[in-house]
Formats: C-alpha cells, structure tokens, sequence
C-alpha cells in the first residue's frame, strides 16, 4: 500500500490528508511537533481572550482521525533523506514514504536583534507561543507593559489579546503610518487612529535597536533605533512578519529559496516530494501574487490540489481573485482583487470614508477603461461571490459603484451606506 506522509498539521496538511482520503485507501500519517490534533490557528487570540477553550478551535472529534484510518505522529523531523525516502526525527526514530507533502508552515521573523531570545520574547503564531503568553500575564504584576514590534496583522492581533487584559502595550511601527506598503494611505491613517483610540502607545516611524536584559536572563527594557529611548517592559512581542519554516530540509537536495520552490502542480524538483501552504514558494509568478503567500485560504486550496495529483488526477494550482480578511479592534476588514499602496501605472483610486472613522472603502480601478481591479472595505461586510463575480465579467467602476447594494453583507437593520458612497463618486466625477 503506497504511504503518504505529511509533514505539518495545519490546515494545507490536513485539507490534503482528508481529500486523499475521500479519494483512496491509501496509507496516509500526518506528522506535527505544536500539537496532537489539528486546530484552527486564527482561534488562538480568542482562546486567551476568554472567548472560546483550546479545545473548541478542533474542528474535529479526537475519534476522527483513527475513523479515517489517518495516523498521527507528534514529533519533529530532523532530516529528510531523499535517496532512501527516509525521514529522521530528533528522537532517532526513522519513517519511511513513497510520497512526502511538506505543510510545515511559518516561523516568526527574527532580524539579529541583540537580546531576541530572552526570556519574555515571544511570536504569536504557534500554541506553544499562547502557552507562553498565558504563562506571563497570567497576574497583571507579572506583566507591567508589553512591546509589540511590528505592525502587521499579527501585531494588531497581540496588541488587542493584552488590551483586553488591562496590559499597557507599546507597539513599534517601522512605517510612518500603519501598515502603509500594503494599505493605501486613507485607509492606512484610519486604522492608525483607532489603533490609537484603543488606547495603545503607537509609536511610527520607529525601528527596535535591541531587547535588554535583566541580571536574570529575562527582559527588562526595549531601546528604539531613532531615539535611543528605553521602554522598560516585561514582554517583547515580534510580530515583524513571518518566513516558511524550512530549515530541516536544507541539508537535503531540495532545492528552496525563501521558501521550497515548487512548480505549477505543487512539486518540488524531487519526484514524490511536494510543498503546500506556507512553506511553499512558485517559481512561476500567478499574477500580482506574492511567491510565497502566508494565508489561510491558499493553503487549504494546495491541500485539495495537491491531493486530486497524489490520486492522479493532476491539475495545476489556481488561486483566481485575491482575496482576504482581518480585524483592527472592532474594524472589521475585506480585501477582493488588487487594491495597491499607490495605484498601478494607469490606475486610480476612489475613497469613501464615514464621518464616524471606522467605515471606509477604497476602490481601484484603471483610469482609462474604468475596470474595476479591487475594493478595500472597513466596517462594511461585502460579499465575496459578489466581487468574485464582477472581477470576472471586468466590470467598470460606474457598475460596481451602482450595484454596491448587492455586495453587502451586512445584517437586514444595519445602516446601509450605498447611497452615501454613490453620492460622493458622482461629485468627485463631476468635478473631474
């Protein structure tokens, strides 16, 4: 019987495990060393705030797994030895494949910085670092002030977690407003602002120089690069964004970059080895597509294609229309298509924002033809089908604009604010 093995629990790994498993009987294991069962990562910040167990982010039964005659091993892998199809774990123990899937996902990014290993320094990406989290702010005296650093998703993620403890949090932000290479700047400035208003001590334009330490191995103070301010704290949060997590393959011949690079169908250049999710990086551009895409939806979609070329039916990954979501706080957020920091050669941008601050969208659209490329919305829950749709028939600006009412998602008694945009596109195209 042929064995699959798969490295990696997350969602590429298990999506793949449980397609191959709807199509053949073959041996399948899954291999991870965070945690015994597959549970959903984008639940850790809810399990600290109180919200939901650890137990409740397992979509699936412990029963599932030995019904589906899926094996679970909770190890990590050493070494990976491609001539003998032969794994190595830190134990010593060895398993043998006919097919590998690597699903092994992100590591938190280091940059060198002096004192990033103390005791206090934590990501926010893996049980282990919920684990650590709970273990320092258990009692508010333990922890006096935090310091996130970086201003990414993750980072606005962890500033909320200690927010919602009463912990004071400095959040150190490289950019002159949050988020600003991915976000274009109305949008940007709003959610710095209420990042703000949430009462935490945003500080822009400021680079961490170094994390210092007690005379007992724990942190004590952070020094910013600009100023050489000390901010004395008892947690340092790096959030600087992540990287695949692949450093157990790169004594091998599996060739990589920033991640394993792998081809349209998902192989990597040895026969019977292939790389989903996280860890993966295309040779061939999709697109304005990052090579490399940290995101929860791509990899459930590697998982399945992955999983019909196993069983033999070989098709090539597709992604179609990006796409993604995310929360500042209370400002919920959606992305359909491509919205860009500063629009593309021939494109432009129209903004709506509410009085209020919290509500806004962006469009993008090409100036000359009018196509519609992609919307950014804050505060307004739009529909993905709706704008999935309307990218594929390339409508213009003027019918996305006039059909706004049929995207929205929101609940039947929330306030509507079609009308309102409408209103502020037909003046700004008149003064144009």
């Amino acid at each position: 019987m042929e064995h699959i093995v798969i490295i990696g629990n997350g969602i590429s790994g298990v999506t793949a495990a449980r397609h191959i498993r709807k199509r053949s009987n073959k041996r399948i294991t899954i291999i991870s060393g965070e945690s015994d069962y597959f549970f959903s990562r984008t639940a850790l910040m809810y399990v600290y705030m109180g919200h939901m167990k650890f137990e409740h982010t397992q979509p699936y039964e412990n029963w599932f797994w030995e019904k589906n005659k899926l094996e679970l091993i909770h190890g990590f892998v050493n070494t990976i030895d491609t001539e003998t199809k032969t794994l190595h774990f830190e134990t010593g123990d060895i398993l043998n494949y006919d097919k590998l899937i690597i699903a092994t996902g992100s590591k938190p990014n280091k940059f060198g910085w002096p004192g990033q290993d103390l005791n206090g320094v934590l990501g926010m990406y893996h049980k282990q670092d919920l684990e650590n989290l709970e273990e320092l702010t258990s009692n508010n005296k333990i922890c006096k002030r935090a310091v996130i650093v970086g201003g990414g998703l993750i980072g606005v993620e962890l500033a909320e977690m200690l927010h919602s403890r009463n912990i004071p949090v400095t959040f150190l932000v490289r950019e002159s407003s949050f988020w600003n290479t991915i976000l274009p700047n109305s949008d940007s400035e709003m959610i710095t602002r209420h990042i703000k208003n949430n009462d935490i001590d945003i500080r822009l334009s400021s680079n961490l120089k170094s994390i210092n330490s007690d005379d007992k191995g724990f942190v004590k103070s952070v020094t910013i690069e600009e100023t050489g301010e000390e901010i004395l704290c008892d947690l340092v949060g790096l959030t600087a964004g992540v990287s695949p997590n692949i450093n157990f393959i790169k004594s091998s011949n599996i060739e990589f970059n920033k991640g394993i690079l792998v081809n349209k169908y998902l192989e990597s250049n040895i026969p019977d080895i292939y790389a989903i999710g996280d860890c993966a990086e295309q040779r061939e551009p999709i697109g304005h597509r990052k090579s490399v895409e940290a995101v929860w939806y791509t990899g459930r979609m590697m998982g399945e294609v992955v999983a019909q070329t196993i069983c033999g039916k070989k098709i090539t990954y597709n992604p179609g229309h990006w796409f993604n979501s995310a929360k500042f706080f209370d400002i919920e957020y959606q992305t359909y298509g491509w919205v860009f920091s500063k629009p593309k050669e021939n494109h432009a941008h129209f903004h709506w924002r509410h009085e209020d601050n919290t509500k806004c969208i962006t469009i993008e659209y090409n100036s000359i033809t009018k196509e519609f490329i992609g919307i950014n919305t804050f505060g307004i829950r739009m529909r993905h089908d709706i704008f999935n749709k309307w990218l594929d028939e390339k409508q213009d600006i003027d019918y996305v604009i006039h059909n706004l009412k049929e995207a929205n998602f929101d609940p039947e008694f929330y306030r509507r604010f079609e009308n309102d945009i409408l209103t502020t596109y037909n003046s700004l195209a008149q003064k144009s």
